[in-house]
């Protein structure tokens, strides 16, 4: 593999890692009839409208699998998305206390 090629290869892999982390946060807010956009808006307040998020939202199935709150928060923290693994662990609490 040439290096260009190598470089171009763990680009895109990133890219289609953090898109399936994005539907991950998408489909867990969904399935807690919550709003992903609004969430992610208080997580990152300054930072314009996220395209593949409002994407995600559009072609979201919530019920194709469940995701759990662990495994939510821990891609978040994975990807470095401490603001909204912090958001979403302040809803966790909030459907925990229902």
């Amino acid at each position: 593999m040439e290096y260009e090629n190598r470089d171009e290869w763990i680009i895109k892999k990133y890219q289609q890692d953090e898109a399936t982390m994005i539907q991950l946060f998408v489909t867990w807010s969904l399935q807690n009839e919550l709003d992903p956009v609004q969430l992610y808006q208080r997580a990152y307040p300054a930072q314009s409208k996220n395209e593949a998020l409002v994407r995600a939202v559009e072609e979201a199935d919530p019920t194709e699998f469940e995701i759990s709150n662990e495994t939510l928060l821990d891609v978040l923290q994975l990807f470095g998305n401490d603001d909204l693994a912090f958001v979403a662990s302040e809803e966790i609490e909030k459907l925990e206390r229902k």
